[in-house]
């Protein structure tokens, strides 16, 4: 075995693979019934959901930290009911890392999702009305389905993006080994230290897996459009 794949690097690593599976499966949750209803709906209220949706995207990391840290921390509103409630508080917590990875990653499950609802059109849901399927029916038998695509694309790119995040962690989690150092704060230890070695090698990695998504990605769409086609 490679020698600077030591234990610290193996709890990193297992840490950041718990950490993206988890988010993946709760953005998943989130996000459908959200995209589900940005796709179909005519509200006032799209373009402000839309627009705070897509935040993560144009804002600073460390902003949305350090609100999520002053919102859950003792003196924040949300920070007292978890201490009310006997949770305590979730900043530097595995449980603060999770909560602030599904945000930061939300329209990287949502974007996808509603174009995937948006393409599917009227005509197969009104066409399931008609053979007198329910709403809810319609949606788990026709609408899921046609929207797998959507929902691939989806799921590879929240865990992708968690794999890969640093700002969010490093101010909601901090760089506890063993509790919230991930693979993103373990490289930022390493260089801090001049590990320059063990950095290259985590950051090579990196590197290599976030081609290998892109690259998918790539085949993934070329391929679904074909088959549209």
């Amino acid at each position: 075995m490679v020698s600077w794949i030591d234990a610290d690097t193996r709890s990193a690593i297992a840490l950041t693979l718990q950490l993206a599976c988890l988010t993946t499966v709760l953005l998943l949750l989130l996000a459908t019934p959200l995209a589900w209803w940005l796709a179909r709906t005519a509200s006032w209220w799209k373009a402000p959901v839309v627009a705070v949706v897509a935040l993560p995207l144009v804002l600073p990391p460390t902003v949305l930290g350090f609100y999520l840290l002053v919102a859950l921390g003792p003196q924040g509103p949300i920070g007292k009911l978890t201490q009310a409630w006997g949770w305590g508080t979730l900043p530097f917590t595995f449980g603060g890392l999770l909560l602030g990875s599904v945000v930061y990653s939300l329209p990287f499950a949502v974007q996808p999702l509603q174009r995937a609802f948006e393409s599917i059109g009227a005509r197969p849901l009104e066409v399931a009305a008609t053979l007198r399927a329910a709403p809810l029916d319609a949606f788990l038998s026709v609408a899921l389905p046609l929207a797998r695509p959507g929902f691939i694309i989806a799921a590879i790119l929240s865990f992708a993006h968690t794999v890969g995040e640093f700002g969010m962690v490093l101010m909601m989690g901090g760089n506890i080994p063993g509790q919230t150092r991930v693979l993103s704060t373990q490289i930022y230890g390493h260089v801090e230290a001049m590990e320059y070695a063990q950095a290259h090698w985590l950051s090579a990695g990196m590197l290599v897996f976030s081609f290998a998504v892109l690259l998918g990605l790539n085949w993934f769409n070329r391929g679904a459009s074909r088959v549209a086609a």
